[in-house]
């Protein structure tokens, strides 16, 4: 199978992947997709992100630790401060 493929945009957005890609990665209607643009660069995977999971989860573990925002950014600026002066 080929890496690179021509589609076609049709009415209301609307994008067909080709048979053989569907079934080589399972795919089937009504399967959610994550589609991200890197500027321009459009990758679309059958994967859930999980940017958003990882950073809840971060968030949780901090606030544990007793971290707000306020205090990652001020010790962020003395960082800045010793490195840059």
């Amino acid at each position: 199978m080929s890496d690179t493929t021509i589609i076609q945009m049709g009415q209301r957005g609307v994008v067909t992947f080709p048979k053989a890609w569907r079934a080589n990665y399972n795919l089937h209607a009504g399967d959610r997709l994550t589609l991200i643009d890197l500027g321009g660069v459009f990758v679309l995977s059958p994967r859930r992100s999980q940017v958003d999971g990882l950073a809840g989860q971060l968030t949780q573990k901090l606030a544990a630790q007793g971290e707000t925002l306020e205090s990652m950014l001020l010790v962020l600026r003395e960082e800045r401060e010793q490195y840059c002066g």
